[in-house]
């Protein structure tokens, strides 16, 4: 039986494409459909030039005798295109069958990894099959992977995100690159949305995603000491201009800081700001520039910082000021 083994391990052969059964232990789940096609069409000019790995299992059937199979280790995506090429033999090398379960899984791993086509979403679940179906370590997945601890602990972060992220990173959509600064809001769900739907919208590099991710650790601190009018205002920017605005007020006066990411993003900024103004000079409590109301100036003069109770005050009489706040002036 060794000799065989030995036999099968150091030979090739012909096998019918139909008897290679698919490796339950795939790691990749998602094939590109044009990528098999183009591969498809090479096979037929020039046929498969590397062998698929296969185990060979003896199937005894009652009355008839046995019957071979071939399971595969490795090379899926060569036997996808091969069924596409309509092919009916492709070249095999011949594992022992007595492969463990855990050998074939590793080779299909390191196989796809050393090919370097796996996304980072079906890695981090071949990781966690190995985790726990074979209670490895991550050290010990990063040994047999060439890789470090870290690395390992790190992919299998990314099946902390949430479906939807998930999706996006399969459908390339995200980067690898992106889920680390969407995994640093894992505890800020709404912010890891926003961020997610910036990356996505607004085509964010990784870098700046970690810019915001790291600003976003640091105005959780910030929010702390923020007045709740300005929180409030700070909402309504966002909200109306459809991205980050921060307020950082100062001893005398302020910031307004607005985030953008290219001079398309800039444009809107501009456009939506602008239609605000028009809209505001429009309605009948419309407020005029400082340059026209006396009593603004002198407060902006002597820096001294505004709310809406001394605009309101200072800027209409008693009977205005109560036709403002009056429930006819306000509708649903």
């Amino acid at each position: 039986m060794d000799n065989d083994n030995r036999y099968y391990s150091n030979s090739i052969f012909w096998v019918e494409v139909e008897r290679i059964k698919p490796n339950p232990y795939q790691p990749r789940k998602t094939f590109d459909e044009s990528n098999l096609n183009s591969l498809a069409e090479s096979i037929r000019q020039y046929g498969v030039l590397q062998p698929l790995v296969v185990t060979r299992q003896e199937i005894e059937i009652p009355g008839e005798g046995i019957r071979v199979d071939y399971e595969l280790i490795s090379g899926e995506r060569r036997l996808r295109a091969a069924r596409i090429a309509k092919v009916a033999q492709v070249p095999v090398v011949i594992r022992s069958h007595e492969e463990s379960d855990k050998m074939k899984l590793e080779l299909a791993i390191i196989e796809n990894l050393q090919r370097e086509d796996l996304n980072a979403l079906d890695r981090a679940k071949a990781f966690r099959q190995l985790v726990e179906s074979f209670n490895l370590t991550h050290a010990e997945v990063g040994r047999r992977m060439g890789k470090s601890r870290e690395y390992v602990s790190n992919t299998l972060r990314i099946l902390l995100l949430p479906e939807e992220m998930q999706q996006a990173l399969v459908d390339g959509r995200i980067s690898d690159g992106h889920t680390r600064p969407l995994l640093m809001l894992a505890d800020k769900p709404e912010e890891q949305l926003v961020l997610f739907k910036e990356i996505v919208d607004k085509k964010m590099t990784v870098r700046e995603a970690e810019a915001v991710s790291r600003r976003v650790a640091v105005e959780r601190a910030r929010k702390q000491n923020l007045p709740p009018e300005l929180l409030n205002l700070e909402k309504e920017l966002t909200e109306t201009l459809g991205t980050r605005v921060r307020i950082e007020p100062r001893e005398k006066g302020g910031k307004v800081l607005i985030d953008f990411f290219s001079s398309e993003d800039l444009a809107h900024l501009v456009t939506a700001i602008a239609a605000r103004q028009a809209h505001a000079a429009d309605m009948p409590n419309y407020l005029p520039p400082p340059s026209d109301t006396p009593v603004l100036d002198s407060m902006v003069a002597n820096d001294a910082p505004l709310t809406i109770e001394e605009v309101v005050t200072d800027t209409l009489t008693p009977k205005e000021e109560e036709d403002l706040y009056s429930m006819k002036n306000f509708s649903v």
